[in-house]
């Protein structure tokens, strides 16, 4: 993507800022950098700690793919922030039908000039007590099957060491190491030429959850359950924090290999989900 002056010089100087403090923090292990697509795409990571967006960001930005998420639409008023946001062609996503299909058509607008579109399918932090993907929302299927844009799926593991769900401090010490594959463009094939109901874009999202939890499963070395984690079916909110039936916020899966006994969720701060492009 050919990045303009002013968008080249700020990525510049937040990667100047970001990419050492990332470095400091967590040992780094990428893999399958290979498949990331020469032209544009939607990338789909899974999302279970808030610093994930820096750590999807730090792997496209050393590939010299500018990330481009889809963020709050509030963040873009916030000063210093805001103007950070707007001058890298972050895409802001409001709830409104008018600000999603504005949004949708920026997300376009990146991915036709060969940028890359980072999309949390899953919305917000994973509420999965062990931090499996859980269910997805569907805007990424629906901007690929519109659109013919790849969705590249990927996973990492390893950063909610650093800063666990919810927490409030970081865990520095003793290093971490953040591992990150990326995955084969999704087959989404199948659909091509069918209407795009609920039916065909909740079964496009399921093949694109699968994709990502296949990946996480090989990073993790370990099996991800039968039954994709579902918000509704478990009274939880589809967004924001919520306080389990302990009362607590959200729980903490450092150091427990990924357990933890609250299912918690937060938006992921400089990063909204699919579902504000429906």
């Amino acid at each position: 993507m050919k990045e303009s002056a002013k968008s080249h010089i700020t990525f510049v100087v937040v990667a100047g800022i970001v990419r050492p403090v990332m470095n400091l923090l967590m040992r780094k292990k990428w893999l399958g950098l290979e498949k990331l697509p020469a032209g544009g795409f939607i990338a789909a990571p899974n999302h279970c700690t808030e610093i994930d967006p820096l750590v999807v960001g730090h792997m496209l930005y050393n590939q010299k793919r500018m990330p481009h998420f889809l963020a709050k639409a509030g963040l873009f008023k916030v000063p210093v922030l805001g103007f950070v946001l707007r001058a890298t062609k972050q895409v802001p996503v409001e709830r409104s039908t008018a600000g999603a299909n504005r949004s949708l058509q920026i997300a376009k607008e990146v991915v036709d000039e060969g940028g890359a579109i980072i999309i949390y399918p899953e919305g917000t932090l994973t509420r999965d007590p062990e931090l499996w993907p859980m269910k997805g929302h569907t805007g990424a299927a629906r901007m690929a099957l519109e659109s013919g844009i790849p969705v590249v799926p990927m996973a990492h593991w390893g950063a909610h060491e650093v800063l666990p769900r919810y927490a409030k401090r970081m865990h520095v010490f003793p290093r971490k190491t953040s591992r990150l594959v990326v995955g084969d463009p999704v087959d989404l094939s199948a659909f091509a030429g069918r209407p795009l109901d609920k039916a065909t874009l909740t079964e496009a999202t399921n093949v694109i959850m699968e994709a990502i939890t296949e990946l996480l499963a090989t990073l993790r070395g370990g099996q991800p359950p039968l039954v994709r984690w579902d918000p509704a079916a478990h009274k939880q909110s589809t967004h924001g924090r919520f306080i389990d039936q302990d009362g607590k916020a959200g729980g903490s899966a450092a150091g427990t290999g990924g357990k933890t006994p609250d299912a918690g969720s937060a938006d992921a701060g400089t990063a909204t989900g699919a579902d504000g492009v429906k």
